[in-house]
């Protein structure tokens, strides 16, 4: 019998005494067995989620507060978890926590109260996460047009993957590598920020990295889509480096994975389309622009070949174009070997008479003097040389006595500064020492050079030429009243001189006969004369 129904007085007549624990186990007695079980409508308000894993929330409504606790295990088989504000059903048994002397819900199952709430509670986590810019454009990345490895994150037992590979076989064969999750459920927002995640941090070598992922789900209703709305999930498909497509639910199903992706696709099928276009398509549009590309370069080919051939129309013949400067070379080579030969006669007309009016004895007399300087000035040149070495090896004994003191500790390297600089006197000293010589050397060339040239331009060489010299005595004759008046001629050839038989002054001379033509000085075969 209940210490609750026990009328039995006490020896005193008074009413019965009971203990606190005794009054606390009678309340939860009646409590839990008035109240079995129970579904509770209301609003979530304080929600609390200690280390331990359990989780406090309270439900209230306008007038009253109902405490309410799920323990770790209820909460992980939770499809929805509560949150500060939400409208929700829970279901649960109602029982007391004698610690505290109040009683509470134990909630095994919450339920949003309608589609109002949870839409609500979805409208409220988009514009949070919208604010923190995850949904931004320009955040999102380009899918790739051919991507070699495609990785789907889907559950691997339904009829989403089937349908999303055997629309890429049919499209454009490409490698799939599959990450299986739960699409439903609990465990579903985790997996899946997971597999984002984990697809990311493939290393290099291993697995291969994928260029694109897929994250598909058929479709359901607001409850079984959920786990994409968690924020878990958004922010992994937010921050993912690898290009994401969102495929989940149908074409009307919307969930907040679908704002962060880089593309969103109607349907599983639909984002295998996306992925790769049509291999054949490929193919014939190829074909079609090397067809393209062919008559391109012919049509070009064609238009260049007409344009240089009427281009080439206005030129005219090519012999036409060279006629004038052909004729015009025919005339100059015609003149050129008269030019030649007259520019040899004037030269050699100009140089004639004053070879032969070089005399020797001079030109001797001038080389002789020369000589006789180069040898005066022999003797001076090594004293010369001499105390010019004696003044720069003084210089430097000075130089070396007073940069001794200022090196100091740095004498060794004083010393070989000095050593460089008698080298180097020396070395100028060998050179000065075969100056002269090369000098004497160069003025004895020089004085070869003039020799050689007096002789060409000397008379004598004219001689050899076939002219002569006429002489009366000492002096030269240059006309034909000179020679009149002489009492004896020589003339002069290049082997020596002949005397001529002259007539006495003031006799006639006998009839000259009229003279032969002659060519004109300076041609082949022509003669040349002094006089």
């Amino acid at each position: 019998m209940d210490l609750i129904d026990d009328d039995t007085p006490s020896a005193g007549g008074n009413a019965p005494e009971f203990t606190v624990s005794e009054i606390s186990g009678a309340v939860k007695r009646v409590l839990e067995g008035e109240f079995a079980r129970v579904r509770v409508r209301g609003e979530v308000g304080r929600v609390s989620r200690p280390a331990s894993g359990h989780l406090y929330f309270d439900l209230k409504d306008d007038r009253s507060v109902l405490a309410a606790v799920s323990w770790k295990g209820q909460v992980a088989r939770m499809a929805v978890r509560p949150e500060e504000g939400m409208e929700v059903i829970a279901t649960g048994r109602l029982t007391t926590f004698p610690g505290q002397s109040k009683y509470q819900l134990i909630v095994e199952d919450v339920e949003p109260a309608g589609a109002g709430a949870l839409m609500a509670m979805l409208e409220k986590r988009r514009v949070a996460l919208a604010a923190e810019g995850l949904f931004d454009a320009a955040r999102k990345q380009r899918i790739p047009y051919l991507p070699e490895v495609i990785a789907v994150v889907t559950s691997p037992t339904g009829a989403v993957i089937r349908d999303i590979l055997h629309r890429l076989r049919d499209r454009f064969p490409r490698r799939v590598l599959i990450w299986p999750v739960a699409v439903q459920g609990q465990a579903c927002a985790p997996e899946v920020a997971a597999a984002i995640r984990g697809l990311n941090a493939l290393p290099a070598g291993g697995l291969p990295r994928p260029d694109l992922i897929i994250v598909a789900r058929g479709g359901g209703s607001l409850e079984d889509l959920w786990g994409f709305n968690e924020e878990i999930v958004v922010r992994a498909a937010a921050e993912s480096r690898i290009p994401l497509i969102s495929a989940v639910g149908h074409e009307t199903d919307t969930t907040l994975i679908d704002f962060a992706a880089d593309l969103r696709a109607p349907t599983p099928t639909a984002a295998a389309e996306m992925a790769v276009p049509v291999r054949m398509e490929l193919i014939a549009w190829a074909g079609e622009q090397g067809a393209r590309l062919a008559r391109a370069v012919a049509q070009r080919g064609d238009a260049r070949r007409q344009r240089l051939t009427d281009l080439g129309r206005g030129l005219g013949r090519p012999g036409a174009l060279t006629l004038a400067s052909r004729q015009r070379f025919d005339l100059w080579a015609e003149r050129l070997g008269p030019a030649l030969s007259g520019f040899a006669a004037r030269k050699r007309n100009a140089f004639g008479p004053v070879a032969a009016l070089v005399r020797p004895d001079l030109l001797r007399r001038f080389l002789r003097k020369e000589r006789e300087t180069l040898e005066a000035r022999w003797p001076r040149l090594p004293l010369a040389f001499g105390a010019r070495t004696m003044r720069q090896r003084q210089r430097l004994d000075d130089w070396s006595g007073r940069l001794a003191p200022a090196f100091g500790r740095n004498r060794a390297d004083a010393l070989r500064l000095i050593a460089l600089n008698h080298a180097r006197v020396k070395a100028l000293h060998d050179r000065l020492a075969a100056a002269p010589r090369a000098r004497l050397a160069a003025l004895a060339e020089r004085l070869a050079r003039l020799d050689r040239v007096r002789v060409t331009l000397g008379y004598t060489e004219t001689l050899r030429r076939g002219f002569a010299l006429v002489w009366a005595g000492d002096d030269l004759v240059t006309s034909r009243g000179a020679a009149q008046h002489a009492l004896a001629l020589e003339v002069q050839f290049h082997d020596g001189r002949l005397p001529v038989q002259t007539l006495a002054p003031g006799t006639a001379a006998p009839e000259a006969a009229p003279p032969k033509p002659r060519r004109p000085r300076g041609e082949p075969g022509g003669q040349g004369s002094l006089f």
